[in-house]
């Protein structure tokens, strides 16, 4: 079965909005422009608001909030070759650091360190129309180049070590020289989001409605649900993302289906929020987000992140394409999943040139099983 989720892969830069079999035949409504990279976008919206209304400090208090990491002065120029047709990639991590405030979010032990427990790679396309998200499994083995830690620090280069291990040893940074060694793919920009910041955003959205078609059940991300419909606050989602035994076989594989089935649905619903009619709450969205994210230093102020946002509310869900990277169990090691080098780079290559991913780099590759588990409401 493959690794793959709907919708399948489309031409990039199509704008007919009309793919898929129904193609032609009337039954697909007419959407309102969504947001895409939705923290980003809260961020800009909330600002154009009450941007409007004159209070400036609104500006100055959001801009305090956000924190960047120059990955660009801290990578030199030995890297990819930057694109130059207007398409980008976006690194985008889940922080699953065990201090402060997250230390009783989601499980696990509250040892002060931090780890990039969520990696998806958000390549969009050519004319900001479509984009492809590639998932990439923690447990995943690579080899690591050799980084400089944030404190100054060189790591040497490491041989079969787990994919999350980058972001421990050598911080964002190091992480992105990780996935462009591996990818040979030059990424744009570069999002990290915590675990209190995305729980709080949840909650102040009103919860995110989904089904599920089998009982969830996972003490260890603190998560129970039953078969049905649910709408589920901060402390649920953040255990859906984050849960692996509850269902499925128990791996990281089947989390990232979990995880990529809760975007599609956290999409699917931002648009019938009404925050532009609503400042207070816009204000408030802006702020927790501000807060809960860590930008590459070109999306380190509010305006630049106004600008980016603005480039991606045109893509929804029925926009993106989502993928894992193509992997196998590591048979010396069930725990572990090892590239499958000969498919990875058919979804290396879609990124480099801009096409879309095709269906032979996911068929045949392993999966967790939890394929279908979670839908939208």
């Amino acid at each position: 079965m493959s690794a793959e989720s709907t919708p399948e892969p489309g031409i990039p830069g199509d704008d007919n909005g009309t793919t898929g079999p129904d193609s032609g035949r009337g039954r697909r409504k007419p959407r309102a422009r969504r947001r895409g990279l939705m923290i980003a976008a809260w961020t800009a919206a909330g600002v154009v608001v009450l941007g409007g209304t004159g209070l400036g400090y609104v500006y100055f208090k959001l801009n305090g909030n956000l924190k960047s990491v120059d990955i660009d002065q801290a990578l030199g120029t030995d890297r990819p070759t930057k694109a130059d047709n207007g398409s980008e990639n976006i690194l985008v991590l889940g922080s699953d650091t065990r201090s402060g405030s997250n230390k009783k979010l989601g499980g696990g032990t509250d040892d002060g360190s931090a780890r990039s427990d969520t990696a998806m790679i958000i390549h969009v396309y050519q004319g900001h129309r479509r984009a492809s998200v590639v998932s990439i499994p923690r447990d995943t083995l690579i080899d690591r180049p050799a980084c400089t830690d944030p404190k100054g620090v060189t790591h040497d280069a490491a041989r079969d070590v787990m994919f999350n291990s980058a972001y421990s040893t050598g911080g964002a940074a190091c992480a992105v020289k990780t996935v462009e060694s591996m990818s040979g793919v030059r990424m744009d920009h570069y999002l990290e989001v915590d675990f209190a910041g995305f729980q709080k955003l949840i909650d102040q959205l009103g919860g995110v409605r989904i089904t599920t078609t089998k009982d969830i059940d996972d003490p260890d991300s603190h998560l129970r649900l039953k078969a049905g419909a649910h709408t589920l606050d901060g402390a649920q989602a953040l255990g859906l993302v984050r849960t692996r035994h509850g269902v499925g076989d128990g791996s990281d594989l089947g989390r990232i289906q979990l995880q990529q089935a809760f975007v599609k649905a956290l999409l699917d619903q931002v648009e019938h929020v009404g925050l532009l009619g609503n400042p207070k709450k816009l204000l408030d969205l802006a702020d927790t987000a501000t807060k809960a994210v860590t930008t590459d230093s070109s999306l380190g102020s509010v305006n630049s992140l106004m600008s980016f946002a603005d480039g991606l509310k045109g893509i929804g869900a029925s926009d993106m394409t989502m993928v894992t990277l193509p992997v196998r169990y590591d048979p010396a090691d069930p725990n572990r999943v090892l590239v499958e080098q000969s498919k990875a780079r058919l979804v290396w290559n879609a990124l480099r040139t801009d096409t879309a991913i095709p269906k032979a780099a996911t068929t045949g590759t392993a999966t967790g099983e939890a394929a279908g588990v979670v839908t939208a409401s």
